[in-house]
């Protein structure tokens, strides 16, 4: 008898479809989770560590999660490539959103920070024996009662958290308030026998504010929300109209063939676009001075009045307005441009035998096909103006912006809702208030998504997708 062979059994085939896609999806985003989860928790472990070990740990536990998901699921490997790009979309685009959202709930600001309070420091008498305890000093306390002076949410202090400082200035020891009565105060951990205690502070805790950042925004609509609102929709259609006729004008006419020399007026116009923003824009606030500026030397020599382009609520928009198509003009007249190379000599030759004229062959030949291949350059050239920040910001760096009336602190009469969100959280006059920033950031979100889908449906983008 011959012995009998092994039985070979076929590799399982890698799985395929949509199914499979999803399914691979939620493996390695079960990976990502489980390995963040186990970093984490092995990071609360050793909190003196540096916090590049947060890393070291979360590729420990991701290799070997990795390896047993794959030899469970032997598919899985064939999905591998995705892991790098789930990483960075999870780093760098879900993370922040998560973030801006959970802000946006919250008081965190400049002030509430989850750091110790410099400003509210108590002087340490003694410690107890027992290093439970301490003595504040006889006149440690700012205000009448330690609650005060801790900002505690009951007289006792029960459950507040709050910070030693050593005299060498390091790292705050946080402790948990057990008991509270005058100047003594006990912790529910020991202070270790190695850290000298100085000083006493409370912690400017980050709370959540349910929707109250929603609500002073919505409070604010008439004064601020509204007119900046207004305005960037006004900038967003104007910029986005303006510079297509303007790109479209040129385009068509540096496609006209018998013009000499196009390649050197193309040349000359594609300028604008390749200078630096930050040039440009730097350029033009001093060509728009109102006392030394060109514009205004100009028009004084036709017999005009110094025109207050900055100063002025109404001649900074118009000088905005023109300074972006400036800087649009160009790359909107580039992908005329292109459109126009994809359309078939045929047509217009059979239209000029037909006895069509230039303007019958520009409306019922050119402007139909330049429709289909401009329509994402406008929704996004929309898109991008509607949060275009750098125009507004570089403009106006060192320049007081025009007000709004009535003034506000936060916002000017040139302000976008971009704009007005990056005075609130960084501007020195509004605060550093950065959960206020954030419902700014989420609702700014929303209308964007909003206005881009009417776009959308209105140019058809969506039944395009569903043929």
């Amino acid at each position: 008898m011959t012995a009998a062979r092994p039985l070979h059994l076929p590799a399982r085939p890698a799985p395929e479809g949509t199914r499979a896609l999803l399914s691979t999806l939620g493996l390695l985003l079960l990976a990502l989770s489980l390995s963040a989860a186990l970093a984490w928790g092995a990071a609360r472990l050793t909190p003196q560590g540096p916090p590049y070990l947060l890393l070291v740990y979360f590729g420990a536990a991701l290799i070997p999660l990795l390896y047993l998901l794959s030899r469970r699921f032997p598919g899985l490997g064939n999905w591998m490539y995705l892991m790098p790009a789930l990483v960075f979309l999870l780093a760098f685009t879900v993370f922040p959103i998560v973030l801006t959202v959970n802000f946006a709930f919250s008081n965190y600001s400049s002030l509430n920070s989850g750091s110790p309070d410099s400003a509210r420091r108590m002087p340490v008498a003694a410690l107890d024996a027992d290093r439970l305890g301490l003595r504040l000093e006889r006149f440690a306390i700012l205000q009448s009662s330690l609650a005060a002076s801790l900002s505690c949410r009951l007289p006792s202090c029960v459950g507040e958290t709050v910070a030693l400082l050593d005299d060498a200035g390091g790292t705050p020891l946080i402790r948990t308030v057990s008991s509270s009565a005058g100047q003594a105060v006990r912790f529910s951990q020991p202070v270790p026998a190695t850290f000298r205690a100085q000083d006493l502070t409370r912690i400017n805790a980050v709370g959540y504010l349910g929707l109250a950042n929603f609500q002073e925004i919505v409070g604010k609509a008439g004064v601020q929300l509204l007119p900046v609102l207004a305005w960037n929709l006004m900038f967003a259609f104007t910029t986005v109209l303006i510079n297509l006729f303007a790109g479209l004008f040129l385009g068509l006419l540096l496609s006209n063939k018998a013009i000499r020399g196009r390649g050197i007026y193309r040349t000359l116009l594609i300028l604008p676009w390749a200078v630096p923003t930050v040039i440009s824009v730097q350029m033009w606030a001093a060509l728009l001075n109102q006392n030394f500026g060109v514009v205004n030397r100009i028009l004084g020599l036709l017999g005009s009045y110094p025109v207050p382009w900055l100063s002025d609520p109404l001649w900074a928009k118009v000088a905005i307005v023109g300074i972006n198509l400036w800087l649009g003009f160009p790359f909107m007249m580039t992908a005329t441009l292109s459109a126009l190379a994809t359309i078939s000599e045929d047509l217009y030759e059979a239209a000029e035998i037909d006895g069509a004229s230039r303007a019958q062959q520009i409306r019922f030949i050119t402007l139909p096909n330049l429709r289909t291949a401009l329509t994402p350059v406008l929704l996004s050239g929309f898109a991008f103006n509607f949060n275009n920040f750098g125009i507004i910001y570089l403009l106006f760096t060192g320049i007081t912006a025009p007000p709004l009336e009535p003034a506000t602190a936060t916002a000017s009469s040139v302000s976008l809702l971009i704009s007005w969100g990056y005075e609130t959280a960084f501007g020195t006059s509004g605060g550093s208030q950065y959960g206020l920033a954030s419902a700014v950031a989420v609702l700014i979100a929303v209308l964007t998504i909003g206005i881009s889908a009417i776009n959308f449906r209105v140019a058809g983008v969506f039944r395009e997708a569903q043929r």
